[in-house]
C-alpha cells in the first residue's frame, strides 16, 4: 500500500475541509436583508459543498488503484444509470427544491409561515432541510421537497417587515370582552396592531399582532408579553 500518496490525499481533503470553512465563515459575515439573505443562505452552502466534493474526488485521483476505477466507471455507460438512480433519490430532490426555494423566495428567512398547522419563523433554509422556530422554541424541520410541493401559509410575503405575534389565555369566566378591550388599549401606540379573539377552547385565546418593521419580533414579542401580563394583572383577569 502506498501510504505516502494515502497521505497525499488526506492532506487534499483537509486542505479543501479548512477552504470550505474560511470562505463560508467570509461570506456570512455580511448583513443583508431577507430577500437577499435567503438566496445567500443557500449559495453558502452549495459553494461550501462544491468545495469538499472538489477536493474529494482531487483526493482519489491521487491514488492510482482508485484512479483506475473511476476512470472505469465514468467511461462507461453505468454512469447514465447511477445519475438517474440519484435523481430519484429524496435527497436530491430536496437539494434542488432548495434552490428553486432560493429563487423563487414562496418564503424568506425571518417570515411567519404555517406548515402543517403549524406555525413559526423561518431561521435556516439548508441544501436539503429548512428549520422553523415554532411559537414554544422548538424547531420543526421539514425537508424542501415537501415545502417547494405543498401549499404553505406565508404572514409576511407581502413585505420584508416581519410581525410579533403573542397569544394570551384568558379563563372563560373572566370578561373577554374587557380583557381584549385593555389589550387593544395597551397596543394603540403601534402601527398597525391588532387585537383579535382566536379562540374559545378550555381558555378564551387573545391574539395580539404587531407589525415589527425593523425585523425584530423576538424582542417586540418579548416587550409585548410583559405588557400584557401586567395590564391583565391590573384589569384582575388574570387572578
Amino acid at each position: 500500500m502506498d501510504w505516502d500518496r494515502i497521505a497525499i490525499a488526506g492532506a487534499v481533503v483537509l486542505v479543501a475541509v479548512v477552504l470550505a470553512r474560511i470562505v463560508d465563515r467570509r461570506m456570512a459575515r455580511r448583513t443583508l436583508d431577507p430577500v437577499v439573505a435567503t438566496r445567500y443562505r443557500v449559495l453558502r452552502r452549495t459553494v461550501t459543498t462544491v468545495i469538499v466534493s472538489v477536493g474529494f474526488l482531487s483526493a482519489l485521483l491521487t491514488i492510482p488503484a482508485v484512479r483506475a476505477v473511476a476512470g472505469g466507471v465514468l467511461a462507461s455507460t453505468a454512469i447514465l444509470g447511477i445519475v438517474l438512480g440519484l435523481a430519484a433519490q429524496k435527497t436530491l430532490s430536496n437539494f434542488v427544491a432548495g434552490i428553486l426555494i432560493a429563487v423563487a423566495q414562496p418564503f424568506r428567512l425571518g417570515d411567519l409561515i404555517t406548515v402543517d398547522d403549524q406555525s413559526g419563523r423561518v431561521e435556516e433554509i439548508g441544501l436539503t432541510y429548512t428549520f422553523i422556530r415554532l411559537v414554544d422554541g422548538a424547531r420543526l424541520v421539514v425537508p424542501n421537497d415537501t415545502l417547494a410541493s405543498d401549499t404553505i401559509r406565508n404572514s409576511t410575503i407581502r413585505s420584508v417587515d416581519t410581525v410579533a405575534e403573542i397569544k394570551v389565555e384568558v379563563p372563560l369566566a373572566q370578561d373577554v370582552a374587557a380583557a381584549v378591550d385593555a389589550l387593544r388599549e395597551e397596543i394603540a401606540q403601534y402601527d398597525g396592531a391588532r387585537v383579535v379573539l382566536s379562540g374559545l377552547e378550555g381558555n378564551a385565546t387573545i391574539t395580539v399582532r404587531v407589525p415589527s418593521p425593523h425585523g425584530n419580533a423576538e424582542e417586540l414579542e418579548h416587550e409585548l408579553r410583559l405588557r400584557a401580563h401586567k395590564r391583565l394583572l391590573e384589569e384582575g383577569v388574570l387572578g
